[in-house]
């Protein structure tokens, strides 16, 4: 009977656990709620300069410079498989406790739709104190830095998928 009751008192934590995941205290509404409430279902995408929010995020992609072949320094450094695409974005902390910020939860898309990760391995050397590395920011506070993609020579980014944490719904951003 005990190992029964262990085992019930198991599943219905693990139950409750699952009903709490992917929950978020964030109440504001942003316009692009309010027009999905209204019927129109078509996601807001920001523009380079823009803000956009994600969850306890809001993004400000600052500049995108493609066709850089090598980040760092002659001793050290990271070579680029085709070319990187350095993205200059600043992320500040809206929500009301801390929230871990990565680079590597960011995508980039190609205009035919390929997506590319982000390679956290040349953001070490393309930010001189880790901002986009695993980077506690809390409420109210703000880091600028540089996430790094690594694509073919011949594609041009066309937008970015920008989020708070790894199973967010992100927010997009047009690089065109």
């Amino acid at each position: 009977m005990r190992k029964v009751t262990t085992l019930a008192l198991l599943a219905t934590g693990l139950v409750a656990l699952g009903c709490g995941a992917g929950s978020t205290d964030d109440t504001t509404t942003s316009k692009a709620d309010a027009d999905s409430a209204k019927g129109d279902d078509k996601p807001k995408t920001a523009k380079i300069g823009q803000p956009a929010r994600d969850g306890k995020f809001e993004f400000t992609v600052k500049s995108s410079k493609c066709g850089v072949s090598k980040i760092g320094t002659d001793l050290i450094g990271a070579k680029a498989q085709g070319q990187f695409c350095l993205v200059t974005l600043n992320v500040k902390n809206i929500g009301k406790e801390s929230q871990m910020f990565d680079g590597s939860s960011q995508k980039a898309y190609a205009a035919n739709g390929t997506e590319y990760s982000a390679d956290s391995g040349a953001a070490i050397y393309a930010n001189k104190n880790a901002e986009t590395f695993l980077n506690g920011i809390n409420p109210g506070n703000q880091v600028t830095g540089v996430v790094v993609f690594d694509i073919p020579k011949n594609v041009k980014l066309a937008k970015l998928e920008l989020h708070d944490s790894p199973f967010s719904g992100g927010v997009t951003v047009s690089l065109t």
